[in-house]
């Protein structure tokens, strides 16, 4: 069988190895199984937005905002200028009391002051020295220097440590407590002065830089950005205008500047919200507006002159609104009148709901407290009450608010951040 196949086996493999060398060699001389003839080519679907995307010589081209590329230099890569233009004008705050501390009652008992210095006298109490750190500003040539008041309170000596290693005792011009600041002055040749900046500028996303003491490791610079502005309602003092920021600011920066990028001083650092005690980015400053004026008052007159109204308020909320016979809570209750003051001269009384103050709605009572507190003492100023479910117009003499004679709340003081 075999001679029978041989024959015809030897030009089938010759057909193929022949087949396979033109497929390799000329690939493109072959027909083309797949396709087609011109004329039986597929015609394409019109698409059904086709219309709106051809192109028309009447219509203008989008306005698209471009970015402009990233750039390394847009913003600096140190702030050595402005904190070698700062930081000399930050100074170190020690203040010191003499405290009153009585010997153990056994002292006086003969027969344990003989195991004791013969000499001494034990009969008498003790005197000890209590030792605090804080910052300041020196803000002119002629010593003026602004810290907190906090820093300061209670202290029989103040002493004073500039940057270039000088040392000298303070004199304590004025301190307001409302605003918790002070103004101290020095007597020292050459002192370095820090530049004010118009603290009403102030935008949140500024960088910030944060100069003081902390921990009296010695003077140190923290940054961060202005968090927000205008922040109030925080409890720390009655008159509140704070810069936030998130520059660490912790215990023994109070009094310090806060700097913007150029190293002028946007306000005085005073106090932090924290649960350890140490700085966890949320921090206050007093704007350096708010500092310059109550600076100017004390130097000028010795005290912060602000109007007063001699009332208690309360807030107004719906539901007491709406008991009054009022649509919207707006205005504030008064809940107590100072004996003698200028509203119980005027005619206020207690229950009385106070709408407006010079022809101004009152929506916010610290707000309104803060205008009122601008007003020179002696200005007739028009109130709109309600008394009675009946509107009442009557004219106040504004009064010279009193200094205040109570002491910080502790919780106030546990938000210091000295």
């Amino acid at each position: 069988m075999r001679r029978y196949v041989l024959p015809y086996l030897w030009p089938v493999i010759s057909g193929v190895l022949i087949a396979a060398l033109i497929l390799l060699v000329l690939p493109e001389q072959l027909p083309n199984p797949f396709s087609q003839p011109a004329s039986q080519a597929p015609t394409p679907v019109a698409s059904q937005s086709s219309a709106a995307i051809e192109p028309s010589p009447n219509r203008p081209a989008p306005d698209i905002q471009q970015a402009a590329p990233l750039s390394r230099h847009q913003g600096p890569v140190s702030y050595s200028r402005a904190v070698e233009q700062a930081a000399p004008a930050v100074v170190n705050i020690y203040s010191s009391r003499i405290v009153e501390r009585d010997q153990h009652p056994l002292m006086s008992d003969p027969f344990f002051q003989q195991f004791f210095d013969s000499q001494g006298d034990y009969t008498t109490s003790h005197q000890r020295m209590l030792s605090s750190l804080g910052s300041g500003v020196i803000v002119s040539a002629d010593g003026y220097v602004l810290t907190n008041h906090h820093v300061i309170n209670g202290a029989d000596e103040i002493q004073v440590a500039l940057r270039d290693g000088r040392e000298t005792l303070a004199e304590v011009i004025g301190t307001d407590p409302e605003s918790d600041l002070a103004v101290l002055r020095i007597n020292l040749d050459d002192l370095p002065v820090i530049q004010l900046t118009d603290s009403a500028d102030v935008a949140v996303g500024d960088v910030a830089l944060a100069i003081g003491n902390p921990f009296g490791v010695g003077q140190t610079v923290t940054m961060g950005i202005i968090s927000a502005t205008g922040r109030n309602h925080l409890g720390l003092n009655a008159y509140e205008d704070f810069i936030q920021t998130d520059a660490a600011i912790n215990p023994g920066n109070s009094g310090g500047a806060l700097v913007n990028p150029e190293g002028a001083m946007v306000g005085i650092n005073t106090a932090i919200f924290s649960r350890s005690g140490g700085s966890q980015g949320i921090g206050f400053a007093i704007p350096a507006n708010l500092a310059h004026s109550i600076l100017d008052e004390l130097v000028t007159q010795g005290r912060v002159i602000r109007g007063w109204l001699g009332i208690e308020a309360q807030a107004l909320s719906r539901e007491l609104a709406a008991s009054f016979g009022l649509q919207t809570p707006q205005g504030v209750i008064i809940a107590g009148v100072v004996s003698g003051g200028p509203a119980a001269e005027a005619g206020l009384e207690p229950g009385d709901v106070l709408l407006a103050v010079d022809g101004q709605p009152i929506l916010d009572a610290r707000t309104t407290m803060s205008d009122i507190a601008s007003i020179p003492p002696g200005t007739s100023l028009p109130l709109t009450v309600v008394r009675s479910g009946e509107r009442i117009k009557m004219t106040l003499e504004v009064g010279e608010r009193p200094l205040p004679t109570t002491p910080l709340s502790q919780q106030t003081l546990r938000q210091r951040d000295t």
